[in-house]
């Protein structure tokens, strides 16, 4: 049961990722303002009349009744997810003797869980502030990160290959690299700033285009705003976004090593294949994203790229470490 419970986990929480991309590309984050119901009730259906009187005040603003049904659907999920793991750090305590592992993995699980849900209801009380819904993204990607090894330590595996060691140290800094771009996509999401170069390879007819870091990265701003209150300029989204394509870049170029030198030195190469051909679909749906101007399907599918690139990273960091 409990194995079986960790896997659910750990399907279900890569759904949630991919929907909750699905619900902040959809511009449906503030489908429902207020937390954790919507208009103080349970459903979107109780709320109706609630949401009518604000879609007709706003008829483009971001709240309509299909937006508050995507929002109320992922915080059904998620509220499902926190139940879920409850259970298993309850499991992971009362079975330790048999289990023989230690509790503590299930029980950080469960308060990442929970932080996660906090961060969740200030996505909405902060009207997506860009800090915090980065946070909410980056504490999925944790999340899924620490299922995935407390997954991967139910099972039985066999003696890594010989020369394994010598990997340990590439694959960590490939997880860590893999991390960082992951949260420089999210501040890409999160501000806006995906169409800010709609060419490619070139950004805007340059490989060097006209660019403002000063205020593109300052973490405590408001949606769209510098500290000082005025709006982000182009040249802050065009920074925001070249950054996340010169991290692409090199992204790209790591992996791409490290899953050869593992492949050509017969090292878990099953694993290093996959993480080969997960890297040229991530990279072919970020620039399908540029060029084909952000389509929903392909913006919530370069989502999904990033998070099991991730799990494949993770994957191969466990089985190096883990030589039985």
């Amino acid at each position: 049961m409990y194995k079986k419970l960790v896997l659910l986990a750990l399907l279900w929480t890569f759904c949630l990722i991919v929907l909750g991309a699905y619900v902040r590309l959809s511009d449906a984050g503030l489908g429902c303002p207020d937390w954790p119901g919507c208009y103080g009730q349970l459903s979107p259906h109780h709320a109706a009349e609630e949401i009518s009187a604000a879609h007709a005040e706003q008829p483009h603003g971001p709240v309509s009744l299909a937006k508050a049904w995507k929002e109320m659907v992922h915080r059904y999920f998620a509220s499902a997810l926190g139940l879920l793991i409850l259970a298993i750090a309850v499991l992971a305590v009362r079975d330790r003797a048999r289990l023989r592992q230690s509790p503590l993995l299930p029980i950080l699980t469960f308060l990442v869980v929970c932080f996660q849900g906090a961060l969740g209801a200030w996505t909405v009380t902060m009207l997506l502030k860009p800090a915090i819904v980065t946070s909410h993204l980056i504490g999925g990607m944790t999340l899924l990160a620490m299922l995935v090894w407390l997954h991967l330590r139910q099972r039985d595996w066999p003696r890594a290959e010989r020369g394994a060691p010598q990997f340990r140290g590439l694959a960590l800094l490939g997880l860590v690299i893999v991390a960082a771009q992951i949260i420089l996509g999210g501040w890409v999401s999160t501000n806006y700033a995906a169409l800010a170069c709609t060419d490619f390879p070139t950004c805007q007819g340059s490989l060097l285009p006209q660019m403002d870091f000063r205020d593109a990265f300052h973490v405590l701003r408001e949606l769209g705003q510098t500290p000082d209150g005025e709006m982000l300029s182009m040249a802050n989204l065009t920074a925001i976004h070249w950054l996340h394509r010169l991290g692409a870049l090199l992204t790209f170029a790591y992996l791409a090593w490290l899953s050869w030198r593992l492949y050509a030195q017969g090292v878990l190469r099953s694993l290093a294949l996959a993480i080969g051909l997960a890297l040229l679909l991530q990279v072919s749906l970020g620039i399908a994203n540029v060029l084909a101007h952000l389509p929903l399907t392909v913006a919530v599918l370069h989502n999904a790229g990033a998070a099991l690139l991730l799990v494949l990273l993770v994957t191969l960091n466990f089985r190096l470490a883990h030589r039985r």
